[in-house]
């Protein structure tokens, strides 16, 4: 995968803006970011565009930024040169798609038929944008047309918002959303950035859905693990399930383990709807990640360790 690609599908949510003025941009950009969401697509809809592309780019580069609703090779140049890592436009236009690519630049057209699609990815469009979502079928529509298409990737716009994003999220083909749900008009115009800010986290939380699995408590030998289970079942009216290396207490919230495994005290499991997304977004809230401990199953990491214990156990993430 394009590393500019890659980050698009960490990041997982691209907010889509449309700037009144280039005062917005950084004040704006700063929001988003401090609420996780360090990515926008800047909207040619409005003149500042190019200009807000470009002070972004230039004051916060570790901002991702794409220009969206490029119509013509003309916007894309600019757009470029201004500093957006990828061009979004509203539909599929060969010569728009060519003249990207030409350039080495990441083009995601707009398409909504499996003939566009097939067309933008024989061009070499890695990533495709499925506009408008919602009004095109949503994820039924693409989970039919992934069926042919395997090796399809999708960024979906349109309808997208807090109540559907981990419908789109959850189909493997759909490496992102945008959405202006965390950043609407009449926000952006009243310069509420605590507002942006709060409504980015709430996105981020909806998006990686943390909780808490199973906590796995360590023992010397099977014999203690059983007295343990046996116990925390007791207490709890839970059923005890015995297997090879542990012993599942209740619907696995307990796992006690039959020798000392991972962590001082044990280990504690966190699940989330996507392993990369977390280990991601997690990164940036200062989480060191023992990246060697990932375990990938069929392409996709299902479960990684946090690399310091804490409170004497071993954190790691899991799929959900």
């Amino acid at each position: 995968m394009n590393p500019i690609v890659e980050k698009v599908y960490q990041i997982g949510i691209i907010p889509v803006i449309a700037f009144n003025s280039v005062d917005e941009a950084l004040p704006l950009c700063k929001a988003l970011a401090d609420g996780g969401l360090p990515a926008a697509e800047v909207t040619f809809r409005t003149a500042c565009a190019e200009e807000c592309i470009r002070k972004i780019h230039e004051e916060m580069p570790e901002m991702l930024l794409g220009a969206g609703t490029v119509l013509t090779t003309e916007q894309a140049d600019r757009a470029m040169a201004a500093g957006a890592s990828f061009i979004v436009a509203p539909g599929f236009d060969p010569e728009v798609c060519k003249h990207v690519i030409d350039k080495g630049g990441i083009m995601m057209p707009g398409t909504c038929s499996a003939g566009e699609m097939q067309q933008a990815m024989n061009m070499g469009c890695e990533a495709l944008k499925f506009f408008p979502a919602e009004a095109n079928g949503g994820v039924g529509m693409l989970k039919n047309i992934g069926a042919a298409l395997k090796s399809a990737r999708w960024m979906c716009t349109g309808g997208v918002n807090a109540k559907n994003v981990n419908d789109y999220l959850g189909y493997d083909q759909i490496f992102a959303v945008g959405g202006t749900w965390m950043c609407k008009s009449d926000v952006i115009k009243a310069h509420d950035w605590a507002k942006i800010t709060a409504q980015s986290k709430e996105a981020v939380d909806t998006m990686l859905g943390l909780k808490l699995m199973h906590v796995g408590i360590n023992t010397e030998n099977e014999e203690e693990a059983m007295k343990m289970a046996n116990l925390i079942g007791s207490l709890l009216n839970m059923k005890v399930a015995p297997g090879n290396s542990s012993i599942f207490v209740g619907n696995k919230e307990f796992e006690i383990m039959k020798k000392p495994g991972r962590g001082t005290n044990g280990h504690i499991a966190i699940g989330c709807n996507n392993v990369d997304r977390a280990i991601y977004h997690l990164s940036q809230r200062g989480v060191k990640f023992d990246l060697d401990s990932k375990n990938v199953k069929n392409g996709k990491t299902i479960a990684c360790y946090f690399a310091d214990e804490i409170g004497g156990f071993a954190f790691h993430l899991v799929q959900a």
